[in-house]
């Protein structure tokens, strides 16, 4: 049950991924607006450019965060779980995912690690729409 709990905390990840998303295509579109002919503030562009990064610094976290999630509910209805998991160790460094085939690290380790690549998942979102909102109250003051 505790794997399958971490695998739906993770798949959480998700509608974090989708705000981000929205959030890089609005600094995306207002990079670009002058190709439309709209004149951008040098303090706009410096905000989408920041935007940006942060958003995808997001999509890398999420990609990772989206893999565990899913790696979490097939091994959470597994029926042995210790084969299941070095199976997986091995696949992981058969793809060069992984610098070893074998992993001493128990599920509960694993766990906490998977939760801390969520946690910088969420963090990159939460500068995202910091930055978004220091912007938007200091816009009247700045023109």
């Amino acid at each position: 049950m505790n794997l399958q709990l971490i695998a739906s905390l993770l798949q959480r990840g998700r509608q974090l991924e989708r705000w981000s998303d929205g959030i890089s295509l609005v600094a995306l579109a207002y990079g670009l607006a002058p190709l439309a002919g709209a004149a951008v503030q040098p303090g706009g562009t410096m905000l989408c450019i920041a935007l940006l990064l942060l958003g995808g610094l997001h999509k890398y976290w999420a990609i990772r965060v989206a893999l565990d999630a899913a790696l979490f509910a097939h091994l959470a209805a597994s029926n042995d779980l210790a084969a299941d998991t070095q199976a997986l160790d091995q696949a992981l460094h058969g793809l060069k995912l992984k610098p070893q085939a074998s992993d001493t690290r128990d599920w509960p380790t694993r766990s906490q690690g998977a939760l801390a690549l969520l946690r910088r998942q969420v963090s990159c979102l939460g500068l995202q729409v910091l930055l978004v909102l220091a912007t938007l109250l200091t816009l009247p003051f700045t023109g």
